[in-house]
């Protein structure tokens, strides 16, 4: 069985926890940086706490193109207090999201020192990540175009997706195309000197993978339809 483990990274509260809750328990939690809030469901005993994240762990077993896998997914502190953690967060990583949130220009500015930390942490070898532009339900809200995300995924050769952890939007084919390419690299595929989405081994695509390359990208960046 396939094992993985996934580090999220980005600031504070752009969704992170909520993307790793939406995928591995199929529910959405708020999150406010200012204090506590409590979930707890009427038809469920269980009852989740929530508050800013320093470090936290989400597990889930699924089956990607039918072989079961173990995907562990790492939530990590977005607060510049936390910083000096990000190295050993990252270390730890084998597959990387960095989320940025849709209503907060901020977020989206500060991708490239996330960026910066991965490739740092991971100088002996290139980081394979995805763009996540994520809160995509709340277009009213909406401070960052989503072409200037697929154009910031192109310049650094990664893939791009836009999620919604309240709706469910794409957070399922977040973590299944992530696998795929983790398998990808595994099983013979290079990644860019800088990371990103790995290049395809010669004599075909990977099996259910849909891709839509943007014209002038660079070679391995796509962006998830």
């Amino acid at each position: 069985m396939d094992q993985w483990r996934v580090t999220a990274l980005g600031d504070g509260a752009v969704g992170k926890t909520s993307i790793a809750v939406q995928f591995t328990l199929h529910s959405f939690t708020g999150l406010r940086s200012d204090y506590r809030r409590c979930v707890s469901q009427t038809n469920d005993s269980r009852r989740q706490a929530y508050d800013p994240t320093i470090e936290d762990a989400y597990r889930k077993q699924t089956i990607v193109d039918g072989s079961v896998c173990h995907i562990e997914i790492v939530d990590t502190a977005g607060q510049e207090e936390y910083s000096t953690l990000r190295d050993q967060w990252v270390r730890e990583g084998q597959g990387f999201i960095l989320v940025y949130s849709i209503t907060e220009r901020r977020s989206f500015e500060r991708m490239e020192t996330f960026r910066q930390a991965l490739l740092r942490a991971k100088s002996r070898q290139p980081p394979l990540f995805i763009l996540v532009g994520n809160k995509c339900d709340q277009t009213y809200e909406r401070q960052v175009l989503k072409q200037e995300g697929e154009y910031l995924a192109q310049q650094w050769g990664c893939e791009f997706l836009e999620t919604s952890a309240r709706t469910g939007q794409n957070i399922e084919k977040l973590f299944i195309h992530l696998i795929r390419s983790l398998r990808m690299v595994r099983d013979g595929a290079e990644l860019p000197p800088e990371g990103g989405a790995p290049r395809k081994p010669t004599g075909g695509s990977q099996k259910g993978s849909k891709k839509s390359a943007r014209p002038g990208a660079k070679k391995g960046t796509c962006v998830i339809s």
